[in-house]
């Protein structure tokens, strides 16, 4: 049987790791747990979601994930579910 996911390789899993380093503490908590236990998980096009949401300003995104300011698009509300598991 074969898989659409694909094992992040260490240069990927690096740079994730230093996208996810943000000025808000509460930000390298959820992110960084997120990525060590989920992010090899995610198919290609959540991945893409996950990259479009690290482009987000902090406090954006930690609105986002808290639910305070909802978002419209489905990939990532469903993204932010599995954030919001970890």
């Amino acid at each position: 049987m074969t898989s659409d996911r694909i094992a992040p390789d260490a240069v990927e899993l690096a740079r994730l790791r230093w996208r996810c380093r943000r000025g808000l503490l509460e930000l390298d908590i959820v992110l960084g747990r997120f990525v060590e236990r989920q992010y090899a998980g995610l198919d290609p096009p959540q991945k893409v979601v996950f990259d479009v949401l690290l482009d987000l300003p902090d406090n954006t995104l930690w609105d986002r994930i808290t639910g305070k300011e909802p978002t419209e698009h489905k990939a990532q509300n469903e993204l932010l579910e599995l954030i919001n598991a970890v």
